[in-house]
Protein backbone atom coordinates (compact mmCIF):
# COMPACT_ATOMS: atom_id res chain seq x y z
CA UNK A 1 0.00 0.00 0.00
CA UNK A 2 1.74 3.07 -1.47
CA UNK A 3 0.69 6.56 -0.14
CA UNK A 4 2.05 9.99 1.40
CA UNK A 5 1.29 12.15 4.13
CA UNK A 6 0.76 15.95 3.26
CA UNK A 7 0.81 18.82 5.44
CA UNK A 8 -2.15 21.03 4.52
CA UNK A 9 -0.05 23.75 5.51
CA UNK A 10 3.51 23.95 4.01
CA UNK A 11 2.74 21.58 1.87
CA UNK A 12 5.67 19.09 2.73
CA UNK A 13 5.04 15.27 2.04
CA UNK A 14 6.10 12.75 4.56
CA UNK A 15 6.46 8.65 3.76
CA UNK A 16 6.84 8.06 7.51
CA UNK A 17 3.65 6.35 9.05
CA UNK A 18 4.28 6.64 12.40
CA UNK A 19 3.81 10.65 11.76
CA UNK A 20 0.61 11.92 13.44
CA UNK A 21 1.48 16.03 12.28
CA UNK A 22 4.10 17.85 10.12
CA UNK A 23 7.19 18.04 12.35
CA UNK A 24 8.14 22.06 11.18
CA UNK A 25 4.25 22.94 11.57
CA UNK A 26 4.09 21.15 14.98
CA UNK A 27 0.29 20.26 16.73
CA UNK A 28 -1.39 22.87 13.77
CA UNK A 29 0.42 21.57 10.97
CA UNK A 30 -2.58 18.84 9.77
CA UNK A 31 -1.47 16.40 7.74
CA UNK A 32 -3.40 14.73 4.94
CA UNK A 33 -3.29 10.94 3.17
CA UNK A 34 -2.93 11.16 -0.39
CA UNK A 35 -3.36 7.66 -2.05
CA UNK A 36 -3.54 6.22 -5.57
CA UNK A 37 -7.47 6.30 -6.48
CA UNK A 38 -8.87 3.22 -7.52
CA UNK A 39 -12.52 1.84 -7.61
CA UNK A 40 -14.54 0.61 -4.32
CA UNK A 41 -14.33 -2.86 -3.70
CA UNK A 42 -16.52 -6.20 -2.80
CA UNK A 43 -18.42 -6.30 0.48
CA UNK A 44 -20.56 -3.80 2.84
CA UNK A 45 -19.89 -0.72 4.75
CA UNK A 46 -16.56 0.30 5.44
CA UNK A 47 -14.89 -2.86 3.57
CA UNK A 48 -16.30 -1.46 0.56
CA UNK A 49 -13.86 0.94 1.09
CA UNK A 50 -10.97 -0.39 1.75
CA UNK A 51 -9.10 -0.48 -1.61
CA UNK A 52 -9.30 3.62 -1.08
CA UNK A 53 -8.32 4.04 2.81
CA UNK A 54 -4.72 3.49 4.30
CA UNK A 55 -5.71 0.19 6.35
CA UNK A 56 -4.17 -3.05 5.47
CA UNK A 57 -7.14 -5.39 4.49
CA UNK A 58 -5.29 -8.35 6.16
CA UNK A 59 -5.69 -6.61 9.86
CA UNK A 60 -8.63 -7.25 12.14
CA UNK A 61 -11.52 -5.32 11.37
CA UNK A 62 -14.64 -4.46 13.93
CA UNK A 63 -17.96 -7.14 13.05
CA UNK A 64 -20.67 -4.47 13.63
CA UNK A 65 -21.68 -3.28 10.27
CA UNK A 66 -20.55 0.39 9.93
CA UNK A 67 -21.60 2.62 6.96
CA UNK A 68 -24.15 1.88 4.18
CA UNK A 69 -26.47 4.43 6.03
CA UNK A 70 -29.76 5.03 4.23
CA UNK A 71 -30.77 8.20 2.20
CA UNK A 72 -33.66 9.63 3.14
CA UNK A 73 -36.26 11.14 1.14
CA UNK A 74 -38.04 13.63 2.82
CA UNK A 75 -40.56 15.19 0.40
CA UNK A 76 -42.52 17.07 2.68
CA UNK A 77 -39.27 18.89 4.28
CA UNK A 78 -38.22 20.02 0.79
CA UNK A 79 -41.18 21.71 0.42
CA UNK A 80 -41.50 23.30 3.63
CA UNK A 81 -37.71 24.86 3.30
CA UNK A 82 -37.90 25.58 -0.50
CA UNK A 83 -36.15 22.67 -2.32
CA UNK A 84 -37.05 20.59 -5.08
CA UNK A 85 -35.81 17.63 -3.60
CA UNK A 86 -34.45 16.82 0.19
CA UNK A 87 -32.73 14.02 1.36
CA UNK A 88 -31.22 13.15 5.04
CA UNK A 89 -28.19 10.79 4.99
CA UNK A 90 -29.08 9.42 8.25
CA UNK A 91 -25.94 8.45 10.23
CA UNK A 92 -27.55 7.46 13.40
CA UNK A 93 -28.12 4.25 12.13
CA UNK A 94 -24.54 3.47 12.32
CA UNK A 95 -24.12 1.27 15.52
CA UNK A 96 -23.42 3.48 18.19
CA UNK A 97 -25.56 5.80 16.78
CA UNK A 98 -23.24 8.76 14.65
CA UNK A 99 -21.14 9.20 12.03
CA UNK A 100 -18.28 8.69 14.79
CA UNK A 101 -18.55 5.08 13.87
CA UNK A 102 -16.39 5.38 10.74
CA UNK A 103 -13.18 7.38 11.60
CA UNK A 104 -13.40 5.09 15.22
CA UNK A 105 -13.72 1.90 12.63
CA UNK A 106 -10.19 3.12 11.11
CA UNK A 107 -8.78 4.35 14.59
CA UNK A 108 -9.36 0.86 16.00
CA UNK A 109 -8.11 -1.35 13.31
CA UNK A 110 -4.76 1.05 13.65
CA UNK A 111 -3.98 0.39 16.57
CA UNK A 112 -3.58 -2.97 16.26
CA UNK A 113 -4.74 -3.70 19.97
CA UNK A 114 -3.22 -0.70 21.93
CA UNK A 115 -4.79 0.96 24.54
CA UNK A 116 -6.67 3.80 22.55
CA UNK A 117 -7.34 7.41 23.75
CA UNK A 118 -10.13 10.14 22.39
CA UNK A 119 -11.43 13.24 23.94
CA UNK A 120 -15.38 13.37 23.10
CA UNK A 121 -18.42 15.04 23.55
CA UNK A 122 -19.99 12.38 22.98
CA UNK A 123 -20.14 10.79 20.22
CA UNK A 124 -16.54 9.78 19.16
CA UNK A 125 -16.25 8.23 22.99
CA UNK A 126 -18.94 6.26 22.57
CA UNK A 127 -18.04 4.96 18.78
CA UNK A 128 -14.83 4.31 19.84
CA UNK A 129 -15.89 2.21 22.62
CA UNK A 130 -17.88 0.16 20.48
CA UNK A 131 -15.07 -0.64 17.98
CA UNK A 132 -12.50 -1.22 20.89
CA UNK A 133 -15.34 -3.67 22.24
CA UNK A 134 -15.37 -5.42 18.83
CA UNK A 135 -11.92 -5.85 18.62
CA UNK A 136 -11.03 -6.88 22.42
CA UNK A 137 -8.99 -3.39 22.46
CA UNK A 138 -8.51 -1.19 25.79
CA UNK A 139 -10.08 2.26 25.41
CA UNK A 140 -9.74 5.24 27.63
CA UNK A 141 -12.25 8.61 27.05
CA UNK A 142 -11.85 11.62 27.99
CA UNK A 143 -15.29 13.76 28.20
CA UNK A 144 -16.13 17.20 29.62
CA UNK A 145 -18.63 17.69 32.56
CA UNK A 146 -21.53 18.50 30.13
CA UNK A 147 -21.11 15.44 28.44
CA UNK A 148 -25.19 14.16 27.95
CA UNK A 149 -25.97 11.08 29.99
CA UNK A 150 -27.15 8.73 27.06
CA UNK A 151 -23.82 9.56 25.68
CA UNK A 152 -21.72 8.63 28.94
CA UNK A 153 -24.03 5.05 29.61
CA UNK A 154 -22.97 3.79 25.99
CA UNK A 155 -19.27 4.01 26.85
CA UNK A 156 -19.55 2.57 30.50
CA UNK A 157 -21.43 -0.54 28.98
CA UNK A 158 -19.04 -1.12 26.53
CA UNK A 159 -16.16 -1.19 28.91
CA UNK A 160 -14.03 2.29 28.27
CA UNK A 161 -12.71 3.50 30.82
CA UNK A 162 -14.01 7.01 31.83
CA UNK A 163 -12.97 10.12 32.51
CA UNK A 164 -15.15 13.09 33.43
CA UNK A 165 -13.53 16.45 33.14
CA UNK A 166 -14.50 19.17 34.60
CA UNK A 167 -14.03 21.59 32.32
CA UNK A 168 -14.56 22.59 28.91
CA UNK A 169 -13.94 20.07 25.69
CA UNK A 170 -10.71 22.60 24.95
CA UNK A 171 -9.32 21.91 28.42
CA UNK A 172 -11.20 18.11 28.02
CA UNK A 173 -9.06 17.70 24.54
CA UNK A 174 -5.59 19.29 26.17
CA UNK A 175 -5.80 16.80 29.07
CA UNK A 176 -6.35 13.74 26.79
CA UNK A 177 -3.26 14.65 24.58
CA UNK A 178 -0.85 14.86 27.64
CA UNK A 179 -2.25 12.01 29.32
CA UNK A 180 -1.72 10.14 25.81
CA UNK A 181 1.49 11.40 24.74
CA UNK A 182 3.15 10.17 28.43
CA UNK A 183 1.16 6.68 29.06
CA UNK A 184 2.32 6.30 25.39
CA UNK A 185 -2.07 5.45 24.04
CA UNK A 186 -2.73 5.51 19.88
CA UNK A 187 -4.66 8.61 19.59
CA UNK A 188 -7.63 8.72 18.27
CA UNK A 189 -7.80 12.90 17.58
CA UNK A 190 -8.93 13.80 14.51
CA UNK A 191 -7.73 16.90 15.21
CA UNK A 192 -4.07 15.39 15.10
CA UNK A 193 -4.17 11.52 13.28
CA UNK A 194 -4.58 11.98 10.05
CA UNK A 195 -6.15 8.60 9.08
CA UNK A 196 -9.38 9.40 10.73
CA UNK A 197 -10.16 11.94 8.40
CA UNK A 198 -10.10 8.98 5.43
CA UNK A 199 -12.73 7.11 7.88
CA UNK A 200 -15.24 10.52 8.07
CA UNK A 201 -14.87 11.14 3.94
CA UNK A 202 -16.44 7.28 3.80
CA UNK A 203 -19.55 9.64 4.08
CA UNK A 204 -18.79 11.70 1.05
CA UNK A 205 -18.44 8.28 -0.88
CA UNK A 206 -21.31 6.81 -0.03
CA UNK A 207 -23.01 10.61 -1.38
CA UNK A 208 -20.85 10.11 -3.89
CA UNK A 209 -22.68 6.80 -5.22
CA UNK A 210 -26.24 8.80 -5.20
CA UNK A 211 -27.81 10.90 -7.90
CA UNK A 212 -26.02 14.53 -7.01
CA UNK A 213 -27.46 16.98 -5.50
CA UNK A 214 -27.00 21.03 -5.49
CA UNK A 215 -25.77 21.51 -1.80
CA UNK A 216 -24.79 19.30 0.40
CA UNK A 217 -25.53 20.46 4.34
CA UNK A 218 -23.00 19.81 7.13
CA UNK A 219 -22.85 20.61 10.49
CA UNK A 220 -19.23 22.10 11.69
CA UNK A 221 -17.81 22.05 14.54
CA UNK A 222 -14.00 21.18 14.61
CA UNK A 223 -14.13 21.03 11.07
CA UNK A 224 -13.12 17.96 10.20
CA UNK A 225 -16.28 16.34 9.13
CA UNK A 226 -17.29 18.55 6.56
CA UNK A 227 -13.57 18.43 4.96
CA UNK A 228 -13.53 14.68 4.94
CA UNK A 229 -17.39 14.67 2.79
CA UNK A 230 -16.18 17.08 0.73
CA UNK A 231 -12.45 14.97 0.40
CA UNK A 232 -15.10 11.08 -0.46
CA UNK A 233 -17.22 13.34 -3.08
CA UNK A 234 -14.20 14.80 -4.85
CA UNK A 235 -12.32 11.28 -5.20
CA UNK A 236 -16.12 9.43 -6.45
CA UNK A 237 -16.03 12.74 -8.92
CA UNK A 238 -12.76 11.82 -10.53
CA UNK A 239 -13.56 8.13 -10.29
CA UNK A 240 -16.01 8.68 -12.80
CA UNK A 241 -18.97 7.39 -10.32
CA UNK A 242 -20.47 11.10 -9.21
CA UNK A 243 -21.49 13.46 -12.75
CA UNK A 244 -20.81 16.70 -10.68
CA UNK A 245 -19.69 18.25 -7.35
CA UNK A 246 -22.33 20.35 -4.67
CA UNK A 247 -21.62 23.05 -3.37
CA UNK A 248 -21.42 22.91 0.80
CA UNK A 249 -23.35 24.27 2.96
CA UNK A 250 -20.96 24.69 6.35
CA UNK A 251 -23.59 25.10 9.19
CA UNK A 252 -22.20 26.58 12.69
CA UNK A 253 -24.34 27.22 16.00
CA UNK A 254 -23.62 31.10 16.72
CA UNK A 255 -22.86 29.88 20.24
CA UNK A 256 -19.45 28.18 18.66
CA UNK A 257 -18.58 30.08 15.40
CA UNK A 258 -15.05 29.46 15.57
CA UNK A 259 -14.76 28.23 12.07
CA UNK A 260 -17.54 30.55 10.41
CA UNK A 261 -15.26 33.62 11.88
CA UNK A 262 -12.47 32.31 10.02
CA UNK A 263 -14.41 31.48 6.64
CA UNK A 264 -16.08 35.06 7.06
CA UNK A 265 -11.92 36.55 7.09
CA UNK A 266 -11.34 34.04 4.16
CA UNK A 267 -7.82 33.72 5.10
CA UNK A 268 -6.59 30.36 5.39
CA UNK A 269 -2.76 31.12 4.59
CA UNK A 270 -0.04 31.54 6.37
CA UNK A 271 2.19 29.88 8.69
CA UNK A 272 0.28 26.84 10.74
CA UNK A 273 -1.66 28.75 13.80
CA UNK A 274 -4.94 28.43 15.96
CA UNK A 275 -8.25 30.34 14.82
CA UNK A 276 -8.96 32.97 17.06
CA UNK A 277 -10.75 31.35 20.39
CA UNK A 278 -14.60 31.53 20.06
CA UNK A 279 -17.53 30.91 22.52
CA UNK A 280 -18.82 27.55 23.05
CA UNK A 281 -21.74 26.95 24.73
CA UNK A 282 -24.05 25.32 21.93
CA UNK A 283 -26.96 23.00 23.29
CA UNK A 284 -25.73 21.25 20.26
CA UNK A 285 -22.57 19.82 22.19
CA UNK A 286 -21.11 17.43 19.38
CA UNK A 287 -20.51 20.66 17.25
CA UNK A 288 -19.40 22.84 20.64
CA UNK A 289 -15.90 23.18 20.14
CA UNK A 290 -14.07 26.79 21.07
CA UNK A 291 -10.85 26.15 19.42
CA UNK A 292 -11.42 23.74 16.17
CA UNK A 293 -8.28 22.05 14.91
CA UNK A 294 -9.55 21.63 11.34
CA UNK A 295 -10.54 25.13 10.96
CA UNK A 296 -8.09 25.16 7.85
CA UNK A 297 -9.08 22.34 6.40
CA UNK A 298 -12.88 22.81 6.48
CA UNK A 299 -12.55 26.56 5.05
CA UNK A 300 -10.68 25.61 2.39
CA UNK A 301 -13.61 22.63 1.48
CA UNK A 302 -16.03 25.43 1.48
CA UNK A 303 -14.52 27.23 -0.34
CA UNK A 304 -13.36 24.81 -3.18
CA UNK A 305 -16.80 23.99 -3.58
CA UNK A 306 -18.30 27.67 -4.04
CA UNK A 307 -20.22 26.93 -1.32
CA UNK A 308 -20.83 29.23 1.83
CA UNK A 309 -21.29 29.33 5.91
CA UNK A 310 -24.15 30.18 8.09
CA UNK A 311 -24.82 30.77 11.52
CA UNK A 312 -27.99 29.53 13.62
CA UNK A 313 -29.30 29.43 16.76
CA UNK A 314 -29.83 27.30 19.37
CA UNK A 315 -33.54 27.85 18.89
CA UNK A 316 -33.05 27.46 15.31
CA UNK A 317 -31.52 23.82 15.84
CA UNK A 318 -34.54 22.97 18.10
CA UNK A 319 -37.05 23.95 15.38
CA UNK A 320 -35.70 21.54 12.74
CA UNK A 321 -35.31 19.08 15.63
CA UNK A 322 -38.92 19.04 15.27
CA UNK A 323 -39.26 19.91 11.13
CA UNK A 324 -36.39 16.86 10.56
CA UNK A 325 -38.58 14.42 12.94
CA UNK A 326 -41.91 15.25 11.68
CA UNK A 327 -41.60 16.15 8.34
CA UNK A 328 -38.96 14.07 7.40
CA UNK A 329 -39.00 10.87 9.74
CA UNK A 330 -35.23 10.79 11.19
CA UNK A 331 -34.89 11.51 14.73
CA UNK A 332 -31.26 13.34 14.81
CA UNK A 333 -29.80 14.87 17.74
CA UNK A 334 -29.23 18.60 17.89
CA UNK A 335 -25.65 18.77 15.82
CA UNK A 336 -27.27 16.40 13.87
CA UNK A 337 -30.53 18.56 13.41
CA UNK A 338 -28.30 21.41 12.43
CA UNK A 339 -27.67 20.68 8.77
CA UNK A 340 -31.49 21.13 8.48
CA UNK A 341 -31.56 24.45 10.48
CA UNK A 342 -28.45 25.84 7.79
CA UNK A 343 -31.11 25.15 4.76
CA UNK A 344 -33.74 26.80 6.65
CA UNK A 345 -32.07 29.54 7.44
CA UNK A 346 -30.33 30.26 3.93
CA UNK A 347 -33.24 29.08 1.72
CA UNK A 348 -30.67 27.85 -1.22
CA UNK A 349 -33.46 26.18 -2.99
CA UNK A 350 -32.62 23.62 -5.91
CA UNK A 351 -31.31 20.17 -4.27
CA UNK A 352 -30.00 19.45 -1.17
CA UNK A 353 -28.71 16.45 0.87
CA UNK A 354 -28.61 17.32 4.97
CA UNK A 355 -26.37 15.44 6.63
CA UNK A 356 -27.97 13.98 10.16
CA UNK A 357 -24.65 13.18 11.91
CA UNK A 358 -26.23 11.48 14.98
CA UNK A 359 -29.46 9.57 16.05
CA UNK A 360 -31.33 11.40 18.96
CA UNK A 361 -31.34 8.83 21.13
CA UNK A 362 -27.74 11.06 21.96
CA UNK A 363 -29.73 13.24 23.25
CA UNK A 364 -32.78 12.56 25.00
CA UNK A 365 -33.05 15.94 27.23
CA UNK A 366 -32.68 17.85 23.94
CA UNK A 367 -35.37 15.96 22.08
CA UNK A 368 -37.42 16.73 24.88
CA UNK A 369 -36.79 19.91 25.13
CA UNK A 370 -37.26 20.22 21.08
CA UNK A 371 -40.75 18.01 21.51
CA UNK A 372 -42.01 19.37 24.62
CA UNK A 373 -43.42 17.45 27.70
CA UNK A 374 -46.33 14.59 27.76
CA UNK A 375 -49.55 15.76 29.13
CA UNK A 376 -50.12 13.28 32.49
CA UNK A 377 -53.46 12.38 32.78
CA UNK A 378 -55.34 9.94 35.17
CA UNK A 379 -56.49 6.66 33.64
CA UNK A 380 -59.96 8.55 32.77
CA UNK A 381 -61.94 9.37 29.63
CA UNK A 382 -63.04 12.46 31.14
CA UNK A 383 -59.93 13.75 31.81
CA UNK A 384 -58.66 13.42 28.11
CA UNK A 385 -61.27 14.79 26.83
CA UNK A 386 -60.45 17.82 29.16
CA UNK A 387 -57.05 18.14 28.13
CA UNK A 388 -58.09 18.01 24.50
CA UNK A 389 -60.49 20.81 25.29
CA UNK A 390 -63.33 20.03 23.40
CA UNK A 391 -61.23 19.92 19.95
CA UNK A 392 -60.09 16.92 17.88
CA UNK A 393 -56.40 15.98 17.19
CA UNK A 394 -54.52 17.46 15.97
CA UNK A 395 -56.61 20.52 15.97
CA UNK A 396 -58.20 21.53 12.54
Amino acid sequence: MVYTLRCTVCGESYRDASLMTCPPCGVWGILEVEMPLVPPGPGRGMRRWLPLMPVDPGLPHPAPLVGDTPLVEAPRLARSLGHSRLRIKDEGRNPSGSLKDRPSWIGAVLARGRTTACASTGNAASSLAVMCAALDTPAVIFVPDRAPEPKLAQLTVFGARVFRVLGTYDATYDLCQEVSEHMGWYPRSAAVNPYLVEGKKTCGLELGEAEAADWVSVSVGDGCTIAAIWKGLKEMYSLGILDRLPRLLGVQSEAAPGVYRAWAKGDVEGPARPPEPAPADSMADSISVGVPRNWRRAVKAVQESGGEMILVSDNDIEEAMRTTARLGGVYAEPAGAASVAGLAKARLGGSAIAVASGSGLKDVDGAMRAGGPPVDVPPDLSAVLDALGGQDWPPS
